[in-house]
């Protein structure tokens, strides 16, 4: 049954209704479980689940046009190069975002020569891969802050470790870097980006 030239409804409404599924189960465990139990940012679920759910049906929508190999490569570049202007994604975020669009790009363009057992173990095996390296390893994550630094005069190279020793003080935070940024000598401040590991107390406060 067609309406305006176009079917109501085709075999591949089920093809897409499982894939789906598929990509939702297996993107709710990488952003809901394994990303925010790490870092606890509650800005970027809704923008991980939002792209993640647009390249899903791109891709699907595209695939009825029997696009190659080259063509899912390219929609993964654009779409992963991705940057905010008014704010800087974090490495860890960045690497999260190619995460759910390469899991979105593959499930919804393999092809009949791939079964879905095969769809199915290789997003096992990036779960698997997240869930290692995020709770076994136990690796920490380097996080940067910018902050406005009043006392000018352990900014001078020679008071370094003064400096950091007043921040670590004020924050409780233990640092392992700091960089001088502007420096305003007619308020005498100075913006100061301090690194420091992403433990969970600080992360929950992003």
């Amino acid at each position: 049954m067609e309406f305006l030239d176009i079917p109501l409804f085709d075999d591949d409404f089920y093809k897409m209704l499982f894939r789906f599924i598929i990509n939702m189960a297996f993107l709710t465990i990488i952003i809901r479980y394994l990303y925010y139990s790490s870092a606890k940012r509650k800005d970027y679920l809704f923008t991980y689940y939002m792209i993640s759910i647009i390249v899903f049906f791109l891709c699907f929508t595209l695939k009825k046009y029997e696009l190659d190999v080259g063509m899912a490569l390219g929609l993964f570049a654009i779409f992963g190069i991705i940057r905010y202007r008014t704010d800087p994604v974090a490495i860890k975020e960045m690497t999260y975002l190619f995460i759910v669009i390469g899991v979105s790009v593959i499930n919804s363009l393999a092809n009949k020569k791939m079964s879905y057992s095969e769809i199915i173990l290789g997003n096992i095996i990036v779960v698997i891969s997240i869930a290692i390296i995020e709770r076994v390893w136990l690796l920490k994550h380097e996080v940067t802050k910018q902050i406005v630094y009043e006392n000018i005069e352990n900014i001078k190279p020679e008071n370094y470790e003064l400096l950091k020793k007043d921040l670590e003080h004020r924050t409780g935070i233990t640092i392992n870097k700091v960089t001088l940024g502007d420096v305003d000598f007619l308020k005498d401040t100075a913006i100061l980006t301090i690194y420091y590991y992403n433990e969970k107390y600080y992360s929950k406060n992003v």
